[in-house]
């Protein structure tokens, strides 16, 4: 542990280093439970940092860091329509901040959050555990929510990210990480040369918002289609509505395995490094994003600018705006109800 700075009203935030015997290391700040740092060897042992993120706390609580990059997300990632949700007949309103949407929890979301932590040894390596009690009514959230993420390193290249959290009332909670991957290296092009897989039969299609319409389309035919390997690139400047609103990939695929236990969610292959990233998860579906929003703005580590399709993103999470559409798997949490999810992100060479 080391200090990582001070927010702009004066708290005290810390930098966490979790390393194994393998080469790998990963460094994770209590400001927004944020990712800042993966480091990686490549096929000749070459070590790069693969994440976007910033030199210093700064760069984070910066509000021209729209990006979220790295951060827990809570307690809704992704998009919930006109920031409004109905929950046993009583309607809530979330505040919006993508248009008329709320995007990630609303205007201080959970990466704008300082958490407690303590470092652990855990069953899969060493570990960094933090701690978030949200209030009820925080961003509109009903219920005193208790979070608690892990972040544990193992001697296989495994991070292993467990989200945990009970409440007092009826809410509904959506956590996810929101990591910008690059395996040649953060900042090092981009990764429209990567081969990125995907087991899901079907994905959510939006509207022009990037809110789902409510279908579960197939995959089949489409520009969606990555359940066998697919080198980003090739399809994505295809005349598709889709991609057109997202300007590139900005879908939430259902995953086959829907969640019912620790599966294989996505594979990127790099083939200039040799990096290979899988992600497994037993949440029902995963946001696949190709950093369409970046655009030149943000300088990060080591100076490095961050262009578009510079990064990739693995969301792992239920399905957006979940909470207005009752044919997607529910994220209500209930009092007497335990959420329990774990994403690991595995990193090997080829």
């Amino acid at each position: 542990m080391k200090p990582f700075g001070k927010t702009p009203d004066g708290h005290e935030v810390s930098l966490y280093t979790l390393s194994n015997k393998s080469g790998m290391e990963v460094s994770i700040t209590n400001y927004g439970g944020t990712i800042t740092s993966i480091k990686v060897p490549d096929r000749n042992k070459h070590v790069d940092d693969v994440v976007l993120g910033f030199d210093n706390l700064e760069g984070y609580t910066s509000p021209s860091n729209k990006s979220y990059f790295g951060a827990t997300i809570g307690r809704y990632a992704n998009r919930i329509g006109h920031g409004t949700f109905t929950l046993d007949g009583k309607t809530y309103h979330i505040p919006t901040n993508e248009g008329q949407n709320a995007l990630h929890g609303g205007t201080v979301g959970f990466n704008k959050r300082i958490w407690t932590a303590k470092q652990v040894s855990g069953a899969h390596g060493p570990a960094l555990e933090l701690h978030y009690l949200s209030p009820d009514g925080e961003e509109g959230f009903p219920g005193n929510l208790s979070v608690t993420v892990r972040f544990s390193l193992s001697d296989q290249n495994e991070l292993r990210v467990e989200y945990m959290a009970t409440t007092d009332k009826p809410t509904v909670l959506n956590l996810t990480n929101h990591s910008y991957f690059n395996l040649s290296g953060q900042g090092n092009g981009t990764i429209l040369n990567n081969k990125v897989t995907i087991p899901a039969d079907n994905y959510t299609p939006v509207n022009k918002e990037l809110i789902p319409t409510g279908k579960i389309e197939s995959v089949a035919g489409t520009p969606f289609d990555f359940r066998t390997p697919q080198v980003v690139g090739a399809r994505i400047h295809e005349d598709n509505e889709q991609l057109k609103f997202g300007m590139g990939y900005d879908q939430n695929w259902v995953l086959n395995n829907k969640g019912q236990s620790i599966a294989l969610a996505a594979k990127v292959e790099d083939p200039q490094t040799g990096r290979v990233l899988e992600v497994l998860t037993n949440q029902p579906g995963i946001q696949f994003y190709t950093g369409n929003q970046l655009n030149g703005s943000n300088v990060g580590k080591g100076g490095k600018v961050y262009h578009k399709n510079g990064a990739l993103c693995l969301e792992t999470q239920h399905f957006p705006d979940s909470p207005n559409h009752p044919n997607f798997p529910s994220a209500v949490l209930r009092p007497g109800q335990k959420f329990d999810r774990t994403t690991i992100f595995r990193f090997s060479t080829e």
